[in-house]
């Protein structure tokens, strides 16, 4: 099973650009200790040229890098930030929420958990589907199937998640159109 986060990078610069149609900088934050940042970078930079966008990236390992990365976010005068997927800014979204509406930054991050949070928007795969999948693979491998036989699937659900409440602190107008794209809309 794939979640296709990283795949999913256009669709949330473009999500932002929906929101916050006068963006002209998007901010990246990344984890710099993450194996998987050099895709990450590379998925959010293929993203960003489709769309024409100028990206500036930033990067936290640790909870005083993420003040400093914020801080950086706003003296270079960025319009919007997208956080990337990773485990270490789940763990820490409380804080991450916190930063983005104190420095009125409108963010997009990887996971629902952030909207549900406090955060503006999130875009991701179904994690709950994603997981009921892994679990009709592992019964078919316990009934006798072998790995290497069974198909490579992807997510075909997703969730948009928007958080008015944010919105509204923001003074953003969430366009009626994403409104009801939304799986969920926070109030």
């Amino acid at each position: 099973m794939y979640t296709l986060s990283p795949a999913l990078e256009t669709k949330r610069l473009g999500l932002l650009r929906e929101l916050v149609p006068r963006t002209d900088i998007v901010a990246v934050l990344l984890n710099a200790t993450n194996p998987d940042v050099g895709p990450q970078r590379r998925d959010i930079n293929a993203a960003a040229k489709t769309l024409g966008q100028e990206l500036l990236f930033f990067y936290a390992s640790n909870a005083s890098e993420l003040d400093a990365a914020f801080g950086a976010v706003v003296q270079q005068r960025a319009d919007a930030l997208l956080v990337g997927n990773d485990v270490f800014f789940t763990n820490l979204r409380e804080q991450i929420v916190a930063l983005a509406t104190r420095h009125a930054v409108p963010t997009i991050y990887a996971f629902r958990q952030f909207a549900e949070s406090g955060g503006l928007i999130s875009y991701s795969t179904d994690l709950i589907e994603v997981y009921r999948q892994i679990g009709v693979y592992v019964g078919r491998v316990l009934k006798g199937e072998k790995p290497a036989d069974l198909p490579v699937v992807q997510p075909t659900k997703f969730e948009l998640v928007i958080n008015l409440k944010t919105a509204k602190a923001l003074g953003l107008t969430i366009p009626p159109s994403l409104l009801l794209r939304a799986d969920q809309v926070i109030e």
